[in-house]
């Protein structure tokens, strides 16, 4: 009974699916190779991500840049997913802005 209110466990090779489908979304270009996937705006790589045994470690770049400022976060469960996932639509859309 006592795991009865227990959360799923989290596959990092599921959610790693899902938030590339997200950042997909946010028009940025996928670019696959091997273990890391890596995803860029206007050329810049901004987003890394590379899936562990039972996490996912992903960098966000703090501004587009040829040689960016990274951010690291590193994603274990589902609430980790969700933020990562609003602080990669916030940046984009800042970043959107920035270059209008």
């Amino acid at each position: 009974m006592d795991d009865f209110f227990a959360l799923p466990a989290f596959k990092p090779q599921d959610a790693l699916v899902n938030l590339r489908r997200q950042l997909r979304e946010l028009k940025l270009t996928e670019r696959a190779g091997g273990e890391l996937v890596r995803f860029e705006l206007a050329g810049d790589t901004v987003v890394e991500l590379k899936a562990e045994a039972d996490a996912i470690a992903a960098r966000i770049a703090r501004r587009p840049a040829r040689t960016p400022e990274w951010d690291s976060r590193r994603i274990a469960s589902s609430a980790d997913l969700r933020a990562f996932a609003d602080d990669a639509k916030k940046r984009v859309s800042r970043w959107a802005e920035d270059r209008d």
